[in-house]
Formats: structure tokens, C-alpha cells, sequence
């Protein structure tokens, strides 16, 4: 099946491009919000910050301490999807309506994710790339030193 360029993400990694398929039949607003982003160079160096073996790796914060984000907070978009391997989901704060610019990829399974966060995009390419990540110290809640870093996150459509 041919991808929508327009809802296509290539992440580029330092192991190499992840595509991730965009689902705003799902989250609507938080893929439009993500492709402004991505349009606007915001992710281009951001740093996984949190990254945790065989659960997530998070990214999108500014200050690549998971306390920032772009300053426009989004209403939540949550679906009964499940968070599987390669599940793109927005991270946020204790109230719901608190996403910003930082997401997860999900590595494996995660029941107690569903119908909390809000899926927005699946990893269809390049999920060899994800995994390698640097992974964090899973006693300091999977903080990373030296954390690796999204070279370029850039919409499809606008890549030769």
C-alpha cells in the first residue's frame, strides 16, 4: 500500500531513517501540531532524553530533561489503540490535556499505556534503528548520559 507523503515522518537516527506512518484518523491535532514541528526544524538535535530497555525511548524536550516542550499545550486525543512495539504516543504530564512536543516510541508491548496517552504514529520502517538507541539507567527512570539525538525529523512530502 502506497504512504500518504503528507502523514510520513522520516526520523532520521544515527543508525539510521525510521518511517513513521502518521494516524491522524487517531490524534488529529497532535499529528498536525507534530508536522508544524517537524516543518519548523523543532526536533532536528532534540536528544532522547529518557529511554528505558524494553518499555520506551522518550524525545522532544528542548532542554533534554523532559521538563520543556514548544509552550502549546494540546487537548487529549486518546483511542482504544494499543501502545505495541513502534507506537508513537505524545508524553504529557499528570493531567491529561498536558502534551506538548515530546513523544515516545514504544520498544515492546504496554497494556497500561492504552487509552492514557495519545497515539499518534506507528514505526513502519527502520524499527532496527530504534532499538539501538542508548538506553538509560532504568534506577534513575531511564535517564540517559550522553543521550543520543534525532539528527532530522522531517514530513515526506517535503524531502526530494
Amino acid at each position: 500500500m502506497a504512504r500518504d507523503p503528507e502523514n510520513t515522518l522520516y526520523l532520521e537516527l544515527k543508525d539510521g531513517r525510521v518511517v513513521i506512518e502518521m494516524r491522524p484518523d487517531l490524534a488529529p491535532n497532535h499529528v498536525a501540531r507534530i508536522k508544524e514541528l517537524a516543518r519548523d526544524g523543532f526536533y532536528d538535535g532534540i536528544v532522547f532524553h529518557r529511554v528505558i530497555d524494553g518499555f520506551m525511548a522518550q524525545t522532544g524536550c528542548p532542554h533534554g530533561t523532559g521538563t520543556g516542550g514548544s509552550g502549546q499545550k494540546l487537548e487529549a486525543e486518546f483511542s482504544g489503540e494499543a501502545h505495541v512495539e513502534g507506537t508513537c504516543s505524545m508524553a504529557r504530564a499528570a493531567h491529561p490535556d498536558s502534551g506538548d512536543s515530546q513523544f515516545f516510541i514504544m520498544f515492546d508491548r504496554a497494556p497500561h499505556l492504552d487509552s492514557q496517552y495519545s497515539i499518534w504514529g506507528q514505526v513502519v520502517e527502520g524499527m532496527d534503528a530504534v532499538h539501538k538507541i542508548k538506553k538509560g539507567n532504568a534506577m534513575n527512570n531511564g535517564a540517559v548520559n550522553d543521550p543520543d539525538r534525532i539528527v532530522s525529523l522531517k514530513v515526506a512530502a517535503d524531502v526530494d
